[in-house]
């Protein structure tokens, strides 16, 4: 019997992708941190307590720079022509998007405060100025919409190609 090559999975397209990674600042003012409280450690002790302090204390910061700066989001298209949103560990059908909005910075502190709906999905990172909102029309769910931080929210919502306001 002749071997047969086997078939590739098919790979989704990926329309729009963005990383959302802290800002240099925040990388400094975590290793003037480091800096300062290591040396408040060994203040009137044995130069091995700075040390140790800073040791820790840099392990505290790289993580929380690491974790704050694993969030992606990204829109693929399936070989069968769905277009998905990915936002963190969240995933949506652009299908059920009815419409987008771009939240411009002097609009995001009225969409995160008296304006949230507390049934909203909200992915904010306070370093990025700007917001995309996706307005869900799910009679099986109950979230109204999504208010997804992002750098480039126009280009977002032009990769899901749903109608922007």
């Amino acid at each position: 019997m002749p071997k047969t090559e086997p078939q590739r999975a098919q790979q989704s397209e990926i329309l729009y992708s963005e990383s959302q990674r802290v800002p240099l600042s925040w990388w400094l003012l975590g290793a003037l941190m480091v800096g300062l409280l290591s040396w408040q450690a060994q203040m009137q002790r044995e130069w091995y307590w700075g040390i140790a302090a800073g040791v820790i204390v840099s392990a505290a910061v790289i993580w929380s720079m690491i974790s704050l700066s694993s969030t992606k989001i990204v829109v693929t298209r399936e070989p069968s022509g769905e277009v998905w949103l990915y936002a963190g560990a969240a995933k949506l059908p652009a299908d059920v998007v009815s419409r987008t909005l771009v939240i411009p910075p002097t609009a995001k502190q009225a969409a995160m405060g008296r304006q949230l709906d507390p049934a909203a999905y909200v992915l904010n990172k306070s370093w990025i100025p700007t917001m995309a909102m996706l307005v869900l029309e799910d009679p099986d769910d109950p979230t109204p919409y999504w208010l997804i931080s992002s750098k480039e929210p126009q280009e977002l919502l032009e990769a899901l190609g749903r109608p922007i306001y």
